[in-house]
This record gives structure tokens, sequence and C-alpha cells, in this order.
């Protein structure tokens, strides 16, 4: 009973450690979703603010970031292209990276108001 208990307390100290050390590499990566980008997709998109031709009918990046509301959307535009869109046999990752790279070229998210039915009361001082 004591060395199961012992190792229940163990496991319960190291898997956070653990898990911490691995999630960094989890996370998607814009950076190297940019690099993908660049490399494929920017014969047609503008894909960086530095880009100044593209192929007319595509999209430029930092607008599907603003039309598409979500990382989800976003994802589904890359996995399912369209007619004028070769199929890139993009990786999970590889489609995470450039959702993460997309993401980051539009506008950031609004905060979620501070008070319920977004309204910031400002509260009388005591003193």
């Amino acid at each position: 009973m004591i060395t199961g208990l012992r190792r229940l307390v163990s496991f319960t100290m190291i898997a956070p450690i653990v898990g911490g050390l691995c999630a960094p590499a989890l996370g998607a990566d814009a950076a190297h979703g940019g690099v993908i980008a660049k490399r494929w997709c920017a014969a047609c998109h503008v894909v960086a603010a530095d880009q100044h031709s593209a192929n007319a009918d595509a999209p430029p990046f930092a607008d599907i970031a603003r039309r598409l509301p979500d990382n989800k959307a976003i994802a589904a535009f890359l996995t399912d292209p369209h007619p004028k869109m070769p199929d890139m046999s993009l990786t999970r990752r590889e489609i995470d990276d450039i959702v993460a790279y997309i993401r980051g070229l539009g506008p950031t998210p609004p905060l979620a108001p501070a008070e319920p039915g977004g309204v910031d009361v400002e509260r009388p001082k005591k003193g």
C-alpha cells in the first residue's frame, strides 16, 4: 500500500515537469509556417508585407486572416484546396504552422469585456 502511494506521489510530481518539457514541441510554429508560405504559396498569394506582386485572383494571406473567423476555418481552407489551388499534400503540422502564420497577419482578436454586458464600469474609490 505504501509503495503504491509513493509511486502515485512520484508520478504526480514528475508528470507536470515532463509535460512542460514536451509542450513547446506541440505548439504551432508561425515562423516555420512563414517559411512554407514563402516557398509554396507566394507564387499566387501575397504572403508577407514586403511582397509586392501575386496572382490577382488569389487573396492575400492578410485578407484570409481577416475573413476567416478562426483557426479551424483557415485549416479547412488549406486542407480542401479550391480548383485553382494545387493539392500541396501538407502534413497536419505544416497546416498548423501555416495557420499560425496567417493568424499572425490578421487583426488581433478583441479583448473580452471587463464587465458582463460589455460595459466597463468605473467603481467608486474607497477612502
